[in-house]
């Protein structure tokens, strides 16, 4: 579909190569230890889990068009799911 899929992670680079390698990912995973790209896309905030709150990084793509443009935000989805709900989307909105 002529789509480019990129991942953004505060982890580590070292730690990203093992992990791509490990899952055997089709996609390049950008390290963002400082979480400045996600600050400025709004994904870095205030988590909880197990009744702690911390600061974290929240499951969210975003569609950007060739323009630069977002054109569609993903922030509910199962991660299982998340490639068809993207695919189903783009099927629909072409």
């Amino acid at each position: 579909m002529g789509i480019a899929i990129l991942g953004i992670s505060p982890d580590p680079i070292k730690k990203l190569e093992k992990f791509s390698q490990k899952q055997l990912l089709a996609f390049s995973i950008l390290s963002d230890e400082n979480h400045e790209i996600a600050e400025k896309f709004g994904v870095w905030g205030e988590k909880k889990f197990m009744g702690k709150t911390y600061d974290g990084i929240h499951r969210i793509s975003f569609l950007v068009g060739k323009d630069g443009v977002i054109e569609q935000v993903f922030n509910k989805f199962k991660t299982a799911e998340h490639a068809e709900t993207i695919l189903e989307y783009l099927r629909n909105n072409a």
